[in-house]
């Protein structure tokens, strides 16, 4: 028994000393300035991504000053029309359905120049110019559900 408590005061000491030891230790000292500064930096080549463009967007800040033939040419052709000084596809855009500044309600969408419903559109189910099967239903946006 006396060698047991022999042994658990050794260790217990040694791990005292070593405690002490470990929170008395000074640090290092620390550089005045940080390390990273006195690297040099590395020059960097690359530019913004919108100055490297070389193709122009066609939508951007084209203004057509009512003039739908600027639009035409603009759009490549597709069915557009000048709505506020911007060319519009009347088709397909929900801000502008079928007319310069005729909105879609919330759940509607624009297919071909009218505000339909893709979920109960049977013309129209799920996209638009999806037709569902003569005689079949669109139910939230699936033709024949359930």
């Amino acid at each position: 028994m006396k060698v047991y408590f022999n042994i658990l005061l050794t260790i217990f000491t040694i791990t005292m000393a070593l405690t002490l030891f470990l929170t008395t230790h000074e640090p290092a000292p620390q550089p005045s300035k940080p390390v990273f500064l006195d690297k040099k930096p590395v020059p960097v080549s690359r530019g913004s991504r919108f100055l490297q463009q070389q193709d122009r967007n066609p939508r951007a800040a084209d203004h057509c000053h009512r003039d739908n033939e600027i639009c035409n040419y603009i759009m490549d052709g597709r069915n557009t029309t000048c709505c506020n000084n911007k060319c519009i596809d009347l088709g397909y855009d929900d801000d502008n359905c079928g007319a310069c500044k005729k909105k879609c309600v919330f759940t509607e969408t624009c297919c071909r120049g009218k505000c339909v419903n893709l979920a109960y559109d049977k013309r129209h189910c799920g996209w638009c110019n999806h037709k569902c099967m003569e005689g079949g239903f669109c139910i939230y946006g699936i033709c024949d559900y359930a």
